[in-house]
C-alpha cells in the first residue's frame, strides 16, 4: 500500500517548511509520497518549495489562486498512491496522527476514514466557527440519515480512485461538503477516529468564513436533491 498526502498551499511561508518536515518525519506503516499544490502563492512559498529535494515530494505550481478545492484536484491528478489523505500546511492538524487514520484501513475495518476533532484542544477558534461546523455537520446527518461528527475536518482518508470517481468540482472550501455529501449519497459512511486540533486565528491566517458555511449547506442540499431525483427515475424505469 502507498499513501499520497495531498497538501494544498497558499501563502504559507510561515509554516510550510515545518509542515513538510513533520509530514515526512512521520513513521508510516506504508510507503508515502507528499504531493504539494501551490495555489498561486505570492509570498515566499514558491522559494521554499523550489528548495525541497526529497524524492518523496512532488510539487505542482498553479498559475493563479483558484481555491483549496482546485489545489486538491491538481494534486490528486498526479498522485500515485493507493490511498490519499488531505493535510493542510498550516499545522492546525498534527501529521503525526495520520497513522491513526490508516489503522482501520490496514485492519480491514474501513475504506474511508475521517479524523474527528473534539474542538477542545485550545481556544484560538471562535464560538461562531465551531457552531457553524456543527450546523453544517447536523445538516448532512439530517439530509442523508447518517451520523458523522465533523464534516469539515481536513483529515479525510480514502482510496485515490474513489476520490477521483466522486468528480469533486468545488474550487474552494466547498470541497469538504461536496466530498462528504457524495460519499453519503452513495451509502458510504466514514469511519471516524479522534484527532487533536490546534486552530489558528483570523489574524494568523485563518481563511474560512461564514460564506463557506452557507456554500456548504447549498452543496449538501443540491447533492441530496439530485440523489432523490435519480432514485425516482430508477423507480419509474423499473415500472
Amino acid at each position: 500500500m502507498k499513501l499520497s498526502v495531498l497538501m494544498p498551499v497558499y501563502n504559507e511561508q510561515a509554516t510550510l517548511a515545518a509542515a513538510i518536515k513533520r509530514v515526512l518525519g512521520v513513521d508510516y506503516p506504508c510507503d508515502v509520497e507528499l504531493v504539494i499544490a501551490d495555489d498561486g502563492s505570492t509570498d515566499g512559498t514558491r522559494a521554499i518549495l523550489d528548495g525541497v529535494s526529497d524524492a518523496r515530494v512532488v510539487v505542482r505550481h498553479l498559475p493563479a489562486n483558484r481555491g483549496k478545492g482546485a489545489a486538491i484536484r491538481a494534486a490528486a491528478e498526479v498522485a500515485t498512491g493507493d490511498y490519499l489523505v488531505i493535510c493542510d500546511a498550516d499545522l492546525e492538524y498534527a501529521p503525526e496522527e495520520i497513522p491513526a487514520l490508516l489503522a482501520p484501513v490496514l485492519a480491514g475495518e474501513a475504506t474511508v476514514v475521517y479524523g474527528s476533532r473534539t474542538f477542545s484542544s485550545n481556544t484560538a477558534f471562535s464560538f461562531w466557527y465551531v457552531l457553524g461546523n456543527k450546523a453544517v455537520t447536523l445538516a448532512a446527518n439530517v439530509l442523508f440519515d447518517s451520523y458523522i461528527s465533523d464534516l469539515e475536518t481536513c483529515f479525510k482518508l480514502m482510496p485515490l480512485d474513489l476520490y477521483r470517481s466522486l468528480g469533486v468540482h468545488s474550487a474552494g472550501f466547498g470541497l469538504e461538503a461536496e466530498i462528504t455529501g457524495k460519499l453519503l449519497a452513495q451509502g458510504i459512511r466514514p469511519y471516524e477516529v479522534p484527532i487533536s486540533y490546534k486552530a489558528r486565528s483570523r489574524e494568523a491566517g485563518k481563511k474560512l468564513t461564514w460564506r463557506d458555511g452557507v456554500e456548504a449547506l447549498w452543496i449538501l442540499s443540491s447533492i441530496r436533491g439530485r440523489s432523490l431525483a435519480a432514485r425516482r427515475r430508477e423507480r419509474v424505469a423499473r415500472g
